[in-house]
């Protein structure tokens, strides 16, 4: 049951890279099918080759995770997965996919969909950065925060590659950084709009 002090935050944006994909499968696994919310993900891959990223991702879970087609429509429950060589925009209920300018030198890139949730969805958008070099993720997750909306990051000592992460705490006050089950645990209860809260924040 939604609590009404407490927002429902159902646009969930997952921005990873290096050491990213196996924190997002034990991140679904947590996660029981059919949850009232939408989770929209970007992992920096290459542009060249055809791959099988959904289907690893989704692992032996029951979601449904795919690459959406450019102008389809959101549907809760989904996870959509922004395909090779195009950036992942929200906007008026449905998905964009555009091949624009390279940002953080890969496309791709975390920030674009962070932005654009901002705009569309504000309050009830929850932005996370997982492991990954660089530091892409970051000003999305300021723009999240300056909407209204959660900013949430994995600890950077359980990150295979700790870059995003620690950018992402350094450039803003993050709501939380948390382990994979922790994580798990706040998306559930942020979709559901029921307290929240861990005492493993940034300072």
């Amino acid at each position: 049951m939604a609590d009404s002090t407490h927002p429902v935050r159902d646009m969930v944006a997952i921005g990873a890279s290096a050491g990213g994909v196996p924190v997002l499968r034990e991140l679904l696994s947590r996660l029981t099918p059919g949850f009232p919310g939408t989770l929209f993900i970007v992992v920096h891959r290459s542009p060249f080759h055809r791959s099988h990223l959904a289907e690893v991702i989704r692992g032996r879970t029951r979601h449904a995770v795919t690459e959406p087609r450019d102008g389809e429509k959101i549907e809760h429950g989904h996870v959509y997965l922004a395909p090779r060589d195009l950036h992942l925009l929200i906007g008026n209920g449905a998905m964009r996919l555009q091949r624009g300018p390279k940002e953080h030198f890969t496309r791709p890139a975390v920030d674009p969909l962070f932005r654009s949730l901002a705009t569309a969805y504000r309050a009830r958008v929850v932005g996370i950065v997982l492991s990954g070099g660089g530091y892409d993720g970051g000003a999305g997750l300021q723009a999240i925060k300056a909407a209204g909306g959660i900013a949430l990051v994995q600890r950077p000592e359980d990150s295979t590659a700790p870059s995003m992460p620690r950018y992402a705490i350094a450039a803003d006050r993050i709501d939380g950084v948390l382990n994979v089950r922790e994580l798990a645990t706040a998306i559930g209860a942020l979709m559901r709009g029921q307290a929240w809260s861990t005492t493993r924040t940034a300072s």
